[in-house]
């Protein structure tokens, strides 16, 4: 309806500036008079002469003004006048000229008002079919595939150097990549090209990434695709622009065809409403037929990304369909490093910034989070109008991400201040207490994010594997706060709140999943069950009896309480290092790492 109102618009323009334009060969500069006024001056001998245009008399008086006027079509302007009054002798000497009018402004007259609705009715019909058939078009195309090949010529281009870290990734990656290149050698020992390869990772771990460096090292067409573009809500749509993908790919063969977020799609059959009937399904079951069915080319590789691998439908997994499942871990320290150095090629470092420092204080972050790590130190540094980033800007920046940015604006009152102040002091001389918690890096009572203030501990090295006595130490680090506030001021507040819901979930694990509790022993209680309901979704069931259920409490509580006591034990040792931690977080808001130390030691 707009589309129409707008055409409407169009055509109601140009027949105002057409208006316009026929308005030109009119002249401007006359002045209209009535015929009667016209007759007086000629009997009064005003007038030089007259030119006749049709019905338009041009009239150029003695003092040599110009003035027109209109008579009728069908009388002569002589015999118009006449009758009128003027005097035939007077009359005489005035000088008449009879002019036709010109050319254009006679076939604009006369062929305009015949032709512009013929020309309006066209454009009215011509919008209306050129409409249908694009529906029409539509219609047709709508099972067609939306796989994109990927051209990235003209930027810049993503190779397996530019990829950091995933060593084991890129090893059995590029085996594929020289398969296409080299397919002889492999054929010569009856090797079989892999159909497909399964990139498993958390979320910005670098599934995306590796696949674009794939399409710039393999010499063969790239075909790239969303698995939710696949789904549509009429059955038998995602179906079809399967098969058209694959017979894209079949035509450009060998090539490659990767599926981005393939969970989409490739979720358990049989987990929700519909049966086979529903759309989600049959897409997924022309995927599998096309990647090992009774017409399978080899020469199509078929590349998936997911970080959901335990929702997808098992005939996906098997070999010869996604023959090798490649994960992609969280980067380890050194990984963070080489990551860090890729990230800042472009941005000018000062000469102290060291990246194996901030490699250290990263543990946990994934790809994409150093990437954004390093463009928010970049950022930090431009509003500080400086010239290159700074140590302390990447550490600011490490803070900004995982806590949020500073609210210098939410003030804290006196008493608050005071609160807050034991309450991280608490959290940091519990954990430089304990011999098996993790370096203090910094604490400070400057609001961020949501957190009142915040202690800020990361472990030296990458940890893998967690021990029951490191859990027991992180409950008594949880709960200093808490501890504090209760030894200090005889009640507790709000802020503790989240640390205490931290501790609780890891105290309940402990107990339920890694088998830490003396009393229950080394099993697991609590299963997940899939849940057929609108989907596969995954829910946890008890499979154990309320007495055990009671036992757990019991054990999470005991838990919690030994932690609690072991902080509680801490403070009431250091008081006076407690007092000072706290004094001189009042006074400064915020301790690095040697201030802190220096004040414990």
């Amino acid at each position: 309806m707009k589309t129409i109102l707008k055409y409407i618009l169009i055509v109601f323009i140009s027949l105002v500036m057409l208006a316009g334009l026929m308005s030109l060969f009119e002249s401007p500069n006359k002045t209209d008079i009535p015929l009667s006024e016209l007759v007086s001056k000629i009997n009064s001998q005003e007038v030089e002469r007259i030119t006749v245009k049709e019905d338009v008399l041009e009239i150029k008086l003695a003092n040599g003004d110009l003035v027109k006027t209109k008579k009728e079509l069908s009388i002569s302007a002589f015999e118009t006048l006449a009758n009128l009054g003027a005097e035939k002798e007077k009359l005489s000497a005035v000088a008449v000229e009879v002019k036709d009018a010109s050319g254009l402004a006679v076939i604009l007259k006369s062929i305009l008002p015949i032709v512009l609705p013929f020309l309006f009715i066209l454009l009215i019909f011509w919008f209306m079919f050129s409409k249908a058939q694009q529906g029409s078009m539509q219609a047709l195309s709508f099972g067609k595939s939306k796989a994109r090949l990927a051209n990235l010529d003209g930027k810049k281009k993503v190779m397996f150097k530019d990829v950091a870290g995933l060593i084991e990734a890129k090893e059995e990656i590029s085996e594929v990549v020289e398969f296409l290149k080299d397919p002889q050698k492999f054929h010569k020992l009856g090797a079989r090209i892999p159909r497909g390869i399964m990139l498993i990772g958390s979320p910005g771990t670098g599934k995306t990434l590796l696949a674009k460096a794939v399409a710039n090292e393999a010499s063969v067409p790239f075909y790239f695709v969303s698995g939710s573009e696949f789904v549509e809500m009429f059955v038998g749509v995602g179906a079809n622009r399967v098969r058209d993908t694959f017979e894209l790919a079949k035509r450009t063969a060998p090539s490659i065809i990767f599926v981005d977020e393939i969970d989409a799609v490739g979720r358990h059959r049989g987990a929700g409403l519909g049966g086979g009937h529903d759309e989600r399904e049959q897409t997924l079951n022309q995927i599998l037929v096309e990647m090992d069915g009774f017409d399978t080319n080899d020469a199509v590789i078929v590349m998936a990304a997911t970080n959901r691998p335990d929702i997808l439908d098992p005939a996906l997994l098997r070999p010869g369909r996604f023959d090798r499942r490649i994960v992609l871990d969280e980067p380890s320290m050194k990984d963070r490093e080489e990551i860090l150095k890729l990230h800042s090629l472009e941005k000018p470092l000062a000469k102290d910034v060291n990246l194996k420092v901030v490699a250290e204080r990263t543990p946990g972050f994934s790809g994409a989070d150093l990437a954004n790590l390093a463009n928010e130190a970049a950022i930090l540094a431009a509003r500080k109008n400086q010239k290159e980033i700074k140590q302390i800007d990447i550490f600011q920046a490490i803070e900004k991400v995982i806590l949020g940015p500073e609210r210098r604006s939410h003030i804290l009152s006196k008493k608050e201040t005071e609160i807050t102040a034991y309450h991280e002091a608490g959290h940091a001389l519990v954990a430089v207490s304990l011999p098996h918690s993790d370096p203090v890096h910094k604490v400070s009572i400057v609001s961020r994010g949501r957190a009142g203030g915040y202690t800020l501990k990361l472990p030296t090295e990458d940890k893998h594997l967690r021990s029951r006595a490191e859990y027991e130490s992180e409950l008594a680090v949880l709960l200093g706060g808490y501890a504090a506030e209760k030894t200090i001021f005889k009640d507790t507040t709000t802020g503790a709140s989240n640390d205490l819901k931290v501790a609780s979930d890891l105290a309940r694990k402990m107990v339920t999943q890694f088998g830490m509790s003396d009393k229950l022993g080394p099993i697991t209680y609590g299963e997940k069950d899939e849940l057929v309901f609108l989907g596969k979704e995954m829910g946890h069931t008890k499979n154990y009896s309320e007495t055990i259920a009671f036992q757990i409490d019991s054990e999470v509580k005991k838990f919690i309480s030994g932690g609690l006591a072991t902080a509680k034990k801490v403070l009431a040792q250091k008081m006076d290092i407690l007092h000072k931690i706290a004094r001189e977080l009042i006074s400064k808001e915020t301790l690095e790492q040697k201030e802190f130390y220096a004040l414990v030691s």
